[in-house]
């Protein structure tokens, strides 16, 4: 699945998949309107990817300090681009992976 697919499931199904990680739920949530529920979901979560969205969430609220710890976190660098932008690298990253896991 790729982003583009992604964004038309968002649109079509309710409600968000279990069946998909933690962070891409997250980033789900987040398309549609509902930061609650997308930071919820990866606020204990200990993965890397969890910890990136985190970092995503906290800029989109405006709280860079806590973004700039959970990228630090995450292991990824600190994003300076659009929100749409990030919402859409995050979300191809965590993509890849899910598709690798399932020989996609």
């Amino acid at each position: 699945m790729n982003t583009e697919e992604f964004l038309r499931l968002i649109e079509t199904q309710r409600p968000c998949p279990q069946t998909l990680p933690n962070a891409l739920q997250a980033m789900w949530y987040d398309n549609k309107g509902d930061w609650s529920k997308a930071h919820e979901i990866v606020q204990d979560a200990s993965d890397a990817d969890s910890g990136w969205v985190h970092a995503y969430l906290h800029r989109k609220e405006g709280d860079l300090n806590n973004a700039r710890y959970w990228y630090q976190r995450s292991g990824q660098p600190e994003f300076f681009g659009c929100l749409n932008q990030e919402w859409e690298e995050i979300t191809s990253v965590l993509l890849t992976k899910v598709n690798v896991m399932h020989g996609c």
